[in-house]
């Protein structure tokens, strides 16, 4: 099988989508294969689809899980491919949302910013004994630690302990921070493309770090550049009358020439 696909590099977490129709039920397998690929370096995986009245685009990724950098990557992608240049303000269908994604993606400065979904619930808990915040974003869900070694073995704590209690969830990671250097490393998992990956960067763990960080913090909008291993993602978090109303990622995209692929 032949198959057209695009590297993008939203701020180190690179990203495949893959342009060529493919039936659903081989996704996850032909991610698996294409992120096995060393010239690509990919962490994840999404599909063009034909989008529906109203949407500028639609992208499902490989585990049906949400992903905030692949949304604002495919919007830089959609802003290009429609000949922008500058500023455009498009509106996605994105597997994990159950809302349309908007991106703010400008072409020329090589920038674009997803507004992201709400936390449904952020709590204080502990796993392994390590006392931690846990977002829930929906589909997606991160347990933020602060000054805690990096390791996948706690990760498999957490499956247990914090994650396992909850239901509907597409992805799900542990997001290491380092308040001395302020610092974050991702580690992510998605079940359904059998994938584990220290990422680059993450989106949706940049805002749940963010949101982490500021949960005791008064009223206000919040915002802070999330140095992560291979790049850095730039969080707005504005929270009223004690909850968070508004969110948003951005940061630097690059968007490299198609290039075919066989499988």
């Amino acid at each position: 099988m032949k198959l057209e696909v695009i590297k993008a590099d939203p701020a180190g977490n690179i990203t495949l989508f893959v342009m060529t129709p493919v039936d659903p039920e081989k996704r996850a397998g032909i991610a698996e294969k294409l992120m096995g690929i060393k010239e690509f370096a990919a962490e994840q995986v999404g599909y063009r689809c034909d989008p529906a009245e109203g949407y500028d685009g639609h992208m499902i990724m490989s585990g049906g899980e949400f992903c905030g950098n692949a949304s604002r990557a495919y919007g830089m992608l959609v802003a290009l491919e429609k000949g922008i240049r500058g500023k455009a303000h498009l509106v996605l269908d994105v597997s994990g949302s159950d809302v349309p994604v908007e991106v703010d993606a400008d072409t020329e400065a090589g920038t674009a910013r997803a507004k992201m979904p709400l936390p449904k619930m952020v709590k204080q808990m502990e796993a392994g004994g390590q006392a931690g915040i846990l977002v829930h974003l929906g589909g997606i869900a991160h347990f933020v630690v602060d000054g805690m070694a990096p390791s996948e073995d706690y990760l498999k704590t957490v499956e247990k302990e914090v994650m396992a209690g909850l239901k509907g969830l597409d992805a799900y990671g542990v997001m290491f921070y380092d308040s001395a250097s302020g610092k974050l490393t991702p580690l992510v998992k998605v079940p359904a493309a059998n994938s584990l990956f220290w990422e680059g960067s993450c989106g949706s763990g940049s805002l749940a770090a963010t949101i982490a960080l500021t949960a005791d913090l008064p009223d206000g909008v919040y915002e802070k550049d999330m140095i992560q291993p291979a790049g850095v993602v730039h969080v707005t978090a504005e929270r009223k009358n004690g909850d968070f109303t508004a969110a948003y990622i951005g940061g630097s995209v690059t968007i490299d020439p198609p290039a075919e692929v066989e499988i």
